[in-house]
């Protein structure tokens, strides 16, 4: 009887931590930026921020902004407008092979990916004489250009494109597969030399159509992203006119998705001369229309998985360039819908963040700052009582979970987020460690109990 209380105790904790409502502020987390464009991390304290006009900034833990830049390659970057440095991806095996990747708009308004390398003695410098060219392709006008890249959980680079510009797409170029506009491509970038093409990308087999492209129909996908727990596919695609949309598509995808544009903006019919029947597109999660919002320009971010704010858990944030608010898609009962979390001008916020431990931060590219994403609605109590007993390293844990406890002698547990015991351990000599090498990535809760009483914390592991 008392391990069915205990263990009702934690189904308790935990459908209050996912039932209860963040109430979402920014926190000023770094400033003095100039046009911040994307911001990216290597799995350890620091943040990699882009500026459009061809550097790459770091910040530490602690929002210090370093006096030299990452990487400066203002030299051959042609920034205006929505030209500029765009994307940056660190490499899977970064720490091993000092490989990153950058999207950046050519003198001659071509995209250009390519490939740099840290520098050898200096983990905060990037040698700018390392460039490594994979792709570039001519942009037919300066507007639309992408410029997301990001690796994949399938470790492919994954690259926006855009539609290639103007309005209304003219020539379809999104509809259009022999073109690499208005797609999102896939690429290995350790296959042959510039790259390779993994072989299960849907148009491989197709003659005349490029294999690179992993989806299609769309406008300007700005911002997309990986959900790090379930691999899903997050794609903002900006709008014409009326709508702006956001797509998801699922993890087991085999690709080959066809988002709609020209034919549709968002739900709506916009220029359907020469396509299919509706059946044949994929229609977005979720729509807005600038009347209704005073929005123009969506910018996407992430399904949050950080540890810090359990009621944020798998909640979609986004923004929208022009009304500088912040909203969240949260998953209700087969639907995705939308809460809004209030606006916070003078920013037109531009991208998100994740740092390494799936923390959120977005960025004003007017105000040149980075803020971090919190809930005021946490409450601190649980927290509080739990460091009187015991601490915790690491969180967000790997191969085992280090506990030295304030008191004599307790037994801890940890349950994944469905109640089920993943592994147990007493103390011995005021510590406790369990073994979690084998366990997988996600959200658990911890219980301690003493003779005291039981104490709960939410753990992550990566």
């Amino acid at each position: 009887m008392k391990q069915k209380i205990l263990l009702a105790a934690v189904f308790f904790i935990a459908s209050s931590m996912l039932a209860a409502q963040p109430q979402i502020d920014l926190e000023v987390f770094a400033e003095d930026l100039n046009n911040p464009a994307t911001i990216n991390h290597t799995n350890d304290s620091r943040l990699f921020v882009v500026e459009q006009q061809g550097a790459i900034k770091i910040v530490d833990a602690s929002g210090n902004v370093a006096p030299n830049p990452f990487l400066d390659i203002s030299d051959r970057v042609k920034y205006g407008g929505e030209q500029g440095l765009l994307g940056l991806a660190f490499h899977p095996a970064y720490s091993e092979n000092g490989f990153f990747y950058v999207n950046y708009t050519g003198q001659s308004d071509s995209t250009h990916i390519a490939r740099f390398s840290v520098s050898d003695d200096d983990p905060d410098s990037a040698d700018p004489d390392s460039e490594t060219t994979l792709l570039t392709f001519e942009q037919p006008y300066t507007n639309h250009n992408g410029g997301e890249i990001r690796f994949g959980p399938d470790g492919y680079l994954y690259i926006a494109t855009g539609d290639g510009g103007s309005g209304g797409d003219p020539e379809n170029r999104a509809q259009d597969v022999t073109t690499l506009l208005g797609k999102i491509l896939r690429i290995d970038v350790d296959g042959p030399s510039p790259y390779g093409i993994p072989g299960e990308n849907p148009f491989v087999d197709q003659q005349e159509a490029r294999n690179e492209i992993w989806a299609l129909g769309l406008r300007n996908p700005w911002r997309f992203s990986f959900d790090s727990e379930t691999g899903d596919l997050w794609i903002a695609d900006v709008g014409q006119n009326q709508y702006e949309e956001i797509n998801r598509e699922p993890a087991n995808s085999n690709g080959g998705v066809n988002y709609g544009w020209r034919c549709y903006e968002g739900n709506h019919e916009f220029n359907t001369t020469g396509c299919q029947d509706e059946e044949f597109y994929t229609f977005p999660v979720h729509e807005y229309s600038h009347n209704a919002t005073g929005g123009c320009s969506v910018t996407g971010g992430f399904v949050y998985r950080g540890a810090e704010y359990p009621q944020m858990t798998g909640m979609y944030f986004y923004s929208d360039y022009c009304n500088d608010k912040i909203y969240a898609l949260v998953h209700d009962d087969g639907d995705w819908e939308p809460v809004e979390h209030g606006q916070f001008s003078g920013n037109n916020f531009s991208t998100f963040g994740e740092d390494a431990n799936g923390e959120l931060y977005v960025a004003g590219i007017s105000s040149g700052t980075i803020y971090k994403l919190i809930d005021t609605n946490t409450t601190a109590t649980e927290e509080v009582a739990f460091r009187d007993v015991a601490s915790v390293q690491p969180n967000p844990f790997s191969e085992v979970i280090k506990i030295r406890l304030k008191t004599n002698s307790a037994k801890a547990f940890l349950y994944d987020m469905h109640g089920i015991e993943q592994c147990k351990a007493s103390s011995k000599n005021k510590i406790i460690n369990l073994k979690t090498i084998d366990l997988k990535p996600g959200i658990y809760l911890l219980n301690i109990r003493t003779e005291e009483g039981n104490y709960t914390k939410k753990l992550l592991k990566h």
